[in-house]
């Protein structure tokens, strides 16, 4: 009997596609949930239709499939499934994270909580609504510090401050991100501002042991008021010691948040006091970035994660290659996107790989605090990590972007 994934996914992702390429490879049968309405997913032809935010109803269409055709895991590709991946996997009785764990993986404000009781280090947090009063929120707490929405995702609504005017303009923004999502009440966090140098750690969990596959480097400096990640660069210059700190303190956060198996993806600072976990989500890198990563003779993550899950052996879990990195291309201001150029000038510096300009021609580019995409990813690899970031830099210095205004659409009476 072959092997059959349900993958929870969204109509517009840049992760599905490293996903079925990899099922591809090792004969593992994709059947895509996304997430939409049903007949509208069968409208454009899609598997399943689900809504991820609604598991009492998503949950019995899964076991109704699962008796029909035996599903070996229920796996998101993102944020927005991984509760539901946890609450369908709990009812068919596969291996999974418990529903709470998911929980705190996506919502901030009980990840600071468990990580707090668990002993982890992390930033110290209060919590405010959107309906406090910002003025007296000002008086009430330390600066630097970050406001932070409590499950938004890609630093979408992250703001640095540095007094209280600064403050009490930056909740009033991000009460005007929130607003878009709901006109309730919303929770959000004001939490303590870490200095230091930040790293991405790209792991596994097997029975709740830490698999590290690889550990970034982020050189740009990412000190706000926006948090705009930019370079991606692996294997990590990081002193051996600070490293296996970095990789203590994330097994330390899984455990605390009772996260058991499947892909991580960890945020953390560094400083003298040591590292500070900042996000641990359950689920692997986003974005195009997986693509820098090669594990064994020709393994890509996506590869490992179906294999785990499928309990299929894994050859590796290291790292193929010296030193590889990629740039998120940054939205350097609003508008309508009109046209790339420099694109071949930029592939030709040595070490580049490939670009892939995933903002279309025509499309509005809103940037952070409010946006959460980028223009596109430039891809290196190389013999050093140093080497590597420079192509990187050097290709970006080729790109040019023609931004136009965007016109407000007014309507007469």
């Amino acid at each position: 009997m072959g092997h059959r994934i349900l993958l929870l996914t969204t109509a517009h992702t840049y992760r599905e596609r490293p996903f079925l390429l990899a099922a591809d490879k090792l004969g593992i049968e994709i059947v895509k949930a996304v997430n939409m309405d049903e007949h509208l997913a069968d409208y454009w032809g899609e598997s399943l239709g689900l809504d991820f935010a609604k598991p009492a109803t998503a949950v019995p269409k899964i076991i109704a499939y699962h008796e029909q055709n035996p599903l070996d895991y229920v796996l998101a590709i993102d944020d927005s499934g991984t509760l539901l991946a946890a609450q369908a996997n709990d009812a068919l009785g596969l291996p999974h994270n418990a529903p709470d764990s998911a929980i705190a993986a996506r919502d901030k404000l009980v990840m600071r909580q468990m990580l707090h009781a668990g002993g982890v280090q992390c930033p110290q947090f209060q919590q405010f609504m959107t309906d406090d009063d910002p003025y007296e929120i000002a008086q009430q707490v330390a600066y630097p510090c970050v406001v932070k929405p409590t499950t938004l995702s890609g630093s979408r609504g992250v703001i640095r401050v540095n007094n209280e005017g600064e403050l009490t303009t930056a909740v009033a923004r991000l009460i005007r991100i929130l607003a878009q999502l709901s006109n309730d009440p919303q929770p959000y966090l004001v939490e303590q501002y870490v200095p230091g140098v930040e790293v991405a750690l790209e792991g596994m969990l097997d029975d709740g042991k830490l698999i590290v596959l690889a550990l970034f480097d982020k050189p740009d400096p990412l000190e706000g008021p926006f948090f705009e990640e930019t370079i991606y660069v692996t294997p990590s210059r990081l002193p051996d010691d600070v490293q296996q700190s970095i990789f203590d303190n994330v097994a330390h956060a899984a455990q605390a948040l009772g996260l058991r198996t499947g892909p991580i993806h960890a945020e953390l600072r560094i400083n003298n006091d040591g590292p500070f976990l900042i996000e641990m989500a359950g689920r692997s890198i986003g974005g195009l970035c997986s693509q820098t990563l090669q594990f064994g003779t020709d393994a890509s993550l996506e590869e490992l994660i179906l294999r785990q899950a499928c309990g299929l052996g894994i050859e590796s879990t290291q790292r193929s290659g010296k030193a590889g990195g990629v740039m998120m291309i940054p939205i350097p201001e609003a508008g309508i996107l009109q046209e790339v150029t420099g694109v071949e000038a930029a592939t030709a510096v040595a070490l580049i790989t490939s670009i892939e300009i995933t903002a279309p021609n025509n499309y509005p580019l809103v940037p952070l605090p409010e946006g959460e995409s980028y223009l596109g990813f430039i891809f290196a690899r190389g013999d050093t990590s140093q080497a590597v970031e420079d192509a990187l830099r050097e290709a970006h210095s080729h790109l040019q972007f023609t931004i136009m205004p965007q016109i407000p659409l007014i309507i007469s009476n």
